[in-house]
Order: C-alpha cells, then sequence, then structure tokens
C-alpha cells in the first residue's frame, strides 16, 4: 500500500466500518453495559468492530496471521477505549445534555479513528 488512492481507501473503509460498528449495529444491551469491566456486551462490541476489520486488513493483502492479529489487537484497543469513556460518564453522572457528555463522545470516537492509522502505519510499514 503505497498509492494515495490505497491510503484514502484504506481509511474510508475503516470509516464506514466504524460508522456501522459503532452506530447501526450497537443495540441499547452493548450501549448500557460498556463501562462494566468485563461485561459480555463491550466484547461484543468490540469483536464485531474486530470481525469488520479482518476483511479490510486482508483485502491489503496482509498475511492472514497478521490481520488476524491486528483485529485481535484491535479489539482489545476498541474495547478500553469504549470501556473508560462509559465508565466515566457513569462515575460523573454526565448526561446527553451535559456538554462534558459531548467532550466524552469526542474523545472516545478521536481515539477510534488514531487506532485507525495505527493500523494504516503498520500496512504501510509492510508494503514498503
Amino acid at each position: 500500500m503505497t498509492s494515495i488512492f490505497d491510503i484514502c481507501l484504506f481509511l474510508t473503509l475503516f470509516q464506514i466500518k466504524h460508522y456501522l460498528g459503532d452506530f447501526q449495529l450497537q443495540t441499547g444491551w452493548i450501549a448500557k453495559n460498556k463501562g462494566r469491566y468485563g461485561h459480555p456486551s463491550g466484547i461484543v462490541h468490540a469483536g464485531v468492530h474486530g470481525a469488520l476489520s479482518l476483511p479490510i486488513l486482508l483485502w491489503f493483502a496482509m498475511p492472514w496471521e497478521l490481520a488476524l492479529g491486528l483485529a485481535l489487537a484491535e479489539i482489545a484497543v476498541h474495547y478500553h477505549i469504549d470501556w473508560a469513556k462509559a465508565r466515566r460518564v457513569a462515575q460523573e453522572g454526565v448526561t446527553e445534555t451535559d456538554p462534558r457528555f459531548w467532550h466524552y463522545l469526542g474523545l472516545d470516537q478521536a481515539a477510534h479513528q488514531l487506532t485507525y492509522i495505527a493500523l494504516l502505519a503498520v500496512a504501510a510499514s509492510r508494503a514498503a
């Protein structure tokens, strides 16, 4: 992956994947329980993200083992980002009408986007 087209396609696919995983496929059960460490809902949610990432990583001619390792790493990172945000929001009793909620949501989303940039860096360094 060296062309600007490949880089843009990679990031675009991860944006679509993120939208699907974080907004379309997230249920009330998941959203309600992500702040409870080890609760199955957060694991399922992060697993959905990893499962959606795997075909993208494979598309870019990554070896199966590396793609799987990166997808598993994303699961772990995604889980902990979401858990930390949900826990902080719950600890502070923040609701959607409080500006702090939106600050935490923005930080959460930025952390996920930085994760995708890190995945891109690994993919690009492998292709170099």
